[in-house]
């Protein structure tokens, strides 16, 4: 008995042999529920808000994909549907272990040591593997943008699984460190708390090293290239708002020289918009995280409460469920082919319904609207295309584009 005490109890007293064990400053996780005014609420609460944002980016991401992938022309969105595989991994994997360590309802739960380093590589791994992605769209979205002639002839499917290839490499290289790290310290056969396994192994000097090369790597860098690409394609796309508002100027001056439209001070307000939401996005899940992270691994003395580190880190994960949205379903060639799948698997409940109580041979009333409806709209389609072409002051202006819609045909 005092041997299976010994292995499930982590030692406290030795930080540079056991890295999973925490150090003298750092915080110690109580295996009960915290005490409070309304602890079974608050407990309640947050095991509610994270099952249902890890149900939603199981979903989200699982939608986007099949949409893609159904859809030939929308395979051009490569970078997109990896990043989807990667948060639906994510919700797969990573979150409900992330469910299990942050919840007091399984602060019972031990962890063996090679679960825990599981855990952790989990973590890294994907968190890289999410942001590089991100970092990828936004690079080849300026190239499409800003330059492109460049972009149809260098963007390629080599190219693309070339970049993919790095994301993982990369990923994979960041979360191997934390295994190869500090492996041949862990106690051989030993068991960790599910709350105390984390990113934070103790105070060794090693880990405050991992961790800035962890933030520099993971959000530094993708950060500024994010920040400075998405700067670049608003001023392409503010300066191509105002030569549309000039040249609709100069169409419309002959028959309406008062009522013309003026030229907007702020140019491409809506591209802006654009912009904002989704750096604003991209800020707001992952530099608390960061920023946590960097804290711990300068300040040797720095005591954090463990609400503030569940807080930080689903913060962070929900970009798993967030980025679906912000990158798929805000593409309307993708809400429009998610809109058809829809209609047609709701469509044939009803098709098959009619089909097993109507006689051979027969239409029913489902079935005639369906057929007129569609000679409608083929007849509709075929008089749009064959009449004339307007004349130059009916011309519509050509629309600008939003970064992060592309490409896109034109509504």
């Amino acid at each position: 008995m005092e041997e299976i005490r010994s292995l499930l109890t982590p030692d406290v007293n030795n930080d540079s042999t056991t890295p999973w064990a925490p150090g003298p400053s750092a915080v110690s996780r109580p295996l009960d529920p915290p005490t409070g005014a309304p602890p079974r609420l608050k407990d309640l609460a947050g095991v509610f808000f994270m099952v249902a944002l890890n149900v939603l980016a199981l979903l989200a991401n699982t939608a986007v994909i099949v949409v893609i992938l159904k859809a030939p022309h929308l395979r051009k969105f490569a970078f997109v549907c990896h990043l989807c595989v990667v948060d639906l991994l994510s919700g797969g994997l990573l979150m409900p272990l992330g469910i299990m360590c942050s919840s007091p309802y399984f602060a019972g739960l031990v962890f063996t040591v090679p679960e825990c380093q599981t855990y952790v590589f989990l973590n890294v791994f994907l968190m890289a593997a999410s942001i590089f992605t991100i970092t990828a769209i936004s690079v080849e979205r300026y190239y499409y943008i800003v330059h492109p002639m460049r972009y149809e002839l260098k963007m390629t499917c080599k190219l693309t699984a070339a970049v993919v290839a790095l994301v993982w490499l990369a990923s994979a290289a960041l979360g191997l460190a934390t295994v190869f790290g500090w492996s041949s310290h862990a106690a051989r056969g030993g068991a960790v708390s599910a709350a105390r396994c984390s990113l934070r192994w103790g105070r060794s000097e090693q880990q405050r090293v991992f961790s800035l090369l962890f933030c520099v790597t993971c959000f530094c860098l993708p950060a500024v290239v994010i920040f400075a690409v998405y700067c670049n394609v608003y001023k392409v796309k503010s300066r191509a708002a105002s030569i549309s508002s000039q040249t609709t100027i100069i169409t419309t001056a002959r028959d309406a020289p008062r009522s013309a439209p003026r030229a907007r001070p702020f140019g491409g307000s809506k591209a802006a918009l654009t912009l904002v939401v989704i750096v604003g996005q991209f800020l707001i899940c992952w530099l608390p995280y960061f920023a946590f992270q960097l804290h711990l691994s300068l300040e040797a003395s720095s005591s954090i409460s463990e609400d503030l580190e569940d807080t930080v880190t689903w913060l962070a994960y929900s970009s798993f469920a967030l980025n679906p949205f912000f990158y798929g379903l805000l593409n309307r060639q993708i809400r429009e082919e998610l809109d058809k799948l829809r209609r047609c698997y709701s469509a044939r409940p009803a098709e098959m319904f009619s089909s097993g109580h109507e006689a051979a041979g027969h239409e029913n009333f489902l079935q005639f609207l369906h057929r007129t409806s569609c000679t409608v709209d083929t007849r509709a389609s075929f008089t749009a295309s064959s009449s004339p072409r307007p004349t130059l002051d009916q011309t519509p202006q050509p629309a600008v584009r939003i970064p992060g819609q592309i490409p896109e045909e034109l509504s």
